[in-house]
């Protein structure tokens, strides 16, 4: 091969890095995070039944999605491993809104974040909305993990 040869790659690939960690079942609580249907789940209910004549004791866990609220159930066995996301929060400043619902964000290495949307829950569009006209300096929570991410919180840090 010479040197005057190129190779393209062309690959979707990231570093290898999993998107989620197995855990045995019997040791995720409430509070905690699960995959269920292959969504990020957290967990708002646990309960465990005995073993039965044949088998083994089973988890019913009851988990609400992290990025759009849906409730979601499932039953696995205590002894088997479950997929846990990878959730990372992480604090940006807000920077500006555009028309079409994008935020523009300010990251802790000076850097602008532009592919966010504002959050659909109500209650936060309204807050982030209310204290971006009132000129406020505020810093969003970001909620992120397996390939998703959302604004899921806000603090009003004062005028600017």
């Amino acid at each position: 091969m010479s040197d005057s040869e190129e190779h393209h790659f062309e690959s979707k690939a990231d570093a290898g890095a999993s998107k989620t960690y197995p855990q045995q079942a019997g040791t995720i609580r409430k509070n905690g995070f699960i995959v269920i249907k292959g969504r990020p789940c957290k967990v708002v209910e646990v309960s465990t039944s005995k073993t039965g004549k044949h088998g083994h004791a089973k988890c019913h866990f009851v988990a609400i999605d992290i990025f759009n609220g849906k409730k979601l159930e499932d039953i696995v066995p205590s002894s088997h491993n479950c997929d846990v996301p990878h959730v990372n929060r992480t604090e940006y400043q807000l920077i500006d809104i555009s028309e079409d619902g994008f935020v523009s964000l300010l990251t802790s290495d000076g850097n602008t974040k532009d592919d966010l949307r504002l959050p659909t829950d109500e209650t936060l569009l309204g807050q982030i909305k209310d204290g971006f006209a009132e000129g406020k300096d505020i810093v969003v929570t970001v909620q992120s993990a397996m390939g998703e991410e959302q604004i899921c919180a806000l603090k009003d840090v004062g005028p600017k």
